[in-house]
């Protein structure tokens, strides 16, 4: 890696930032199933839904500018899923393979144990050995395979569910 990035919390500044990291997955890529563009705007909705959550939602700068992200959400609506979250991470497409996602993961994770999670889950398409060994890398392991769930750009997309129990202050059992 070339330089520590300074990582922190998002805010509804960077979503114009954000948005142009995520669209060149949406535009380029199977990694995200949307298959427009995501405005700014939306891109703040989408980051103020999450912070009245209160999950964390992070990103990653070098010399100033935002170059990824990584955040949790909650991974389904009804209220016994409220300590499962799904984790996502996002790099600009000019710096990966240099350290970002091991820094941004970490310090996601390291937010992730003062709150009330008790699961993260990684939702990957595949193939994406890349993000199979970054989410491996933070302890998930692979749990599920759906075969030929999505499909973009004509053709279709297999999808996997990796998953890691938290170490956190996660909700006793009830």
């Amino acid at each position: 890696m070339r330089g520590a990035a300074a990582i922190r919390a998002a805010t509804a500044a960077d979503a114009v930032a954000i948005a142009r990291i995520y669209n060149h997955y949406v535009s380029e890529t199977i990694v995200s199933f949307e298959e427009s563009p995501v405005s700014s705007a939306a891109m703040a909705a989408r980051l103020a839904a999450i912070e009245a959550l209160q999950w964390p939602w992070l990103v990653a700068e070098l010399a100033g500018d935002v170059c990824g992200y990584a955040y949790a959400d909650r991974w389904k609506a009804r209220a016994a899923y409220q300590h499962t979250v799904e984790v996502t991470i996002y790099l600009d497409e000019k710096s990966t393979g240099r350290g970002l996602g091991t820094q941004l993961y970490g310090a996601l994770f390291e937010r992730l144990g003062a709150t009330p999670a008790h699961a993260a889950i990684g939702v990957i398409s595949l193939p994406n050995p890349a993000s199979v060994a970054l989410h491996e890398k933070f302890g998930l392991h692979k749990v599920a395979h759906f075969s030929e769930v999505g499909r973009k750009f004509g053709r279709w997309v297999d999808v996997g569910y990796w998953q890691r129990l938290l170490p956190g202050k996660g909700a006793a059992p009830g």
